[in-house]
């Protein structure tokens, strides 16, 4: 399988972590449950990569379950802010480097302060960006933490 070397990938490699690429037909809006049909795993499993900003325009990452939504006040109410959105997909971009739909938060461009919803970490093997529309990436909840080092945070509804 010929992998992209894309900045998630590189930064994958760099912090000698375990992954296993997945590629899969990327369609314009068709989400997790997409690419969780297409590999055959459970959208439970397939993690977002959503670039939020607060009301300062302070931008950050949260890594949410495929089958979940982030709950922007709870998100507020941890950091002690009065309100926070999902960023534009040209911000998206700006912040990151990436386009959305294939955002990761491995290899951004700045680097963002990242928020992963706890019980992510209750998985066997989670399935991520790495990078590209198509790419997901296989790897534990152990090296997420390692490479990311996410905050935990209970947002989900």
């Amino acid at each position: 399988m010929d992998i992209p070397a894309t900045n998630a990938i590189r930064a994958l490699r760099a912090a000698q972590a375990e992954f296993e690429p997945m590629i899969y037909d990327f369609v314009e809006h068709g989400g997790t449950r997409r690419s969780a049909e297409c590999l055959g795993v459970e959208e439970h499993a397939v993690i977002k990569t959503i670039v939020m900003e607060t009301d300062a325009k302070k931008p950050f990452i949260v890594l949410m379950h495929g089958d979940r939504e982030i709950s922007a006040k709870q998100m507020a109410r941890v950091l002690g802010v009065k309100s926070v959105a999902v960023c534009s997909p040209d911000t998206v971009t700006r912040h990151t480097g990436y386009l959305v739909g294939g955002t990761s938060p491995f290899g951004t461009r700045k680097s963002l302060p990242v928020y992963a919803e706890s019980t992510i970490f209750d998985l066997t093997h989670l399935y991520i960006n790495g990078g590209r529309r198509g790419l997901l990436v296989k790897i534990t909840p152990d090296t997420l933490d390692r490479v990311a080092k996410p905050a935990r945070v209970n947002v989900a509804v």
